[in-house]
């Protein structure tokens, strides 16, 4: 069954997408970063050009030639599922094929009410079906 993995409170999103992706890459594990908005994964691209600082995530498209020699794949494409190890979900509906996955990843805003409200649906979607969900606060971590 999938395991689900909520995120709360990131004071910036798409860093915090940026840091579990090279996580999960740096433990051998390849990820599908989804968002339906090409400013997000245009975003998320340019971040990931610059992890570490002095070098970058090994990341390209899910469309790219070189997709299945990387380990983070970028798309806006809900149907391009080219592996099924780690979603991390970027977008603000939970990706239709999610059950796919062995894992899907949910980073959370701390201060966008849109972002929360979505998040909430999501949560509540995956635990009524079920689904094993672990909560990380990154607030308490970061006190």
């Amino acid at each position: 069954m999938t395991e689900i993995t909520f995120y709360f409170n990131a004071p910036d999103k798409l860093a915090t997408a940026r840091t579990l992706a090279a996580k999960a890459c740096g433990l051998g594990k390849r990820t599908l970063i989804y968002s339906s908005d090409a400013r997000t994964l245009a975003s998320i691209d340019a971040l990931l050009w610059t992890t570490p600082p002095a070098g970058f995530l090994p990341h390209c498209r899910a469309s790219d030639r070189h997709a299945a020699e990387t380990p983070v794949l970028l798309t806006d494409d809900a149907d391009a599922l080219p592996h099924h190890e780690i979603l991390l979900n970027l977008d603000s509906a939970r990706h239709a094929m999610f059950s796919r996955f062995d894992r899907v990843i949910e980073i959370v805003s701390r201060d966008d009410a849109d972002d929360r409200a979505g998040a909430r649906e999501r949560f509540r979607f995956y635990r009524d079906r079920g689904y094993p969900i672990t909560r990380h606060d990154l607030a308490a971590r970061a006190s």
